[in-house]
């Protein structure tokens, strides 16, 4: 584990409900409105996780997708 400064900025950002494993359709579906919106990808998206996968179903997990646009 480690820690990292994000400098935050304009994002787009999607909301995924499920497994980790199935995030895939959920980044296509926040890529494509930013192309759609005349945006910009800028780096690297990051995640926040807002449930507590100890207490949690996998198909309850909500994470926030988080990609950085110019």
């Amino acid at each position: 584990m480690k820690f990292e400064s994000l400098k935050e900025g304009k994002a787009a950002q999607i909301m995924h409900v499920g497994p980790f494993s199935e995030e895939g359709p959920t980044i296509e579906k926040l890529h494509y409105y930013i192309e759609e919106s005349g945006g910009q990808r800028i780096g690297k998206h990051h995640e926040i996780y807002l449930s507590d996968i100890r207490r949690a179903a996998p198909e309850k997990w909500k994470t926030i997708i988080r990609q950085p646009i110019a």
